[in-house]
């Protein structure tokens, strides 16, 4: 299938490694031009160089109110459009309700909340009819995760959004969807298993709760995220779409 991606211009934040990453590399292998973000200038650069002449990185922190607009307008200047944007970033400190601080919790709300609203904002203001603005959520937006409050707090609030983001733009054209990743096989998540003390026996407690018995693979999340956010899924919005092997069915 043809997804429609040639030459049409999408904003990956966080895209420097894990699923942000594998998001803009899917776009690129399908033709798509990318502007990749990351925290650190050296990241977000080594990362455009990686995925050839098709990207180009630019600094920016999720939390800084000026990067939405910075990004656009990289966008515009390097490759004259903009059709999408896929607001992904690390995902906040692990923790307990009654451990996670205040200063944890304001740092997550101003990145991986307020980021991601004046993004989307932006993004709204700035697309054509046809364009598409995509979150990378969690498994939490359902069931929340043990050891992640921050996140079980967040996420849920921000798919909210996203739905009401839907209701709102879809007159005029433009698309909202959120990918909810599950157990992806990435650095974070490798991290969340070793907290446990023991990684390979969380890894297998976890993979026993997934009707396909494994982790996801990067690839496997970018390249739904690539099918989403192209004109292929062209009747598609307001969806949270599950990318974890089935474990939310499983349940």
């Amino acid at each position: 299938m043809d997804l429609g991606l040639k030459d049409r211009v999408y904003i990956v934040t966080g895209a420097s490694r894990g699923l942000g990453n594998a998001s803009a590399r899917a776009l690129v292998t399908e033709g798509a031009k990318v502007v990749v973000s990351s925290r650190d200038e050296k990241a977000a650069s080594g990362a455009a160089e990686e995925l050839g002449p098709g990207a180009v990185g630019v600094a920016a922190d999720n939390a800084d109110p000026s990067a939405p607009e910075r990004l656009i307008g990289a966008a515009r200047e390097h490759f004259g459009r903009l059709d999408g944007v896929l607001v992904s970033v690390g995902g906040p400190a692990p923790g307990w309700a009654a451990d996670n601080t205040d200063e944890q919790w304001q740092a997550a709300f101003d990145s991986v909340f307020m980021g991601a609203v004046r993004m989307a904002r932006a993004a709204a203001a700035a697309l054509p009819e046809g364009g598409v603005i995509g979150f990378v959520l969690s498994g939490s937006v359902y069931e929340p995760i043990p050891g992640l409050t921050i996140s079980n707090g967040l996420r849920p609030g921000l798919a909210g959004f996203a739905k009401s983001l839907a209701n709102e733009l879809g007159p005029r054209g433009i698309r909202v969807v959120g990918l909810l990743p599950g157990r992806i096989d990435t650095d974070r998540v490798r991290e969340l298993d070793a907290l446990s003390g023991d990684a390979p026996a969380a890894r297998a407690a976890s993979e026993s709760h997934v009707p396909l018995r494994r982790y996801g693979t990067p690839e496997e999340f970018g390249n739904a995220a690539a099918f989403l956010l192209s004109p292929a899924a062209s009747y598609l919005t307001g969806v949270m779409l599950p990318v974890d092997g089935g474990a939310r069915h499983g349940f």
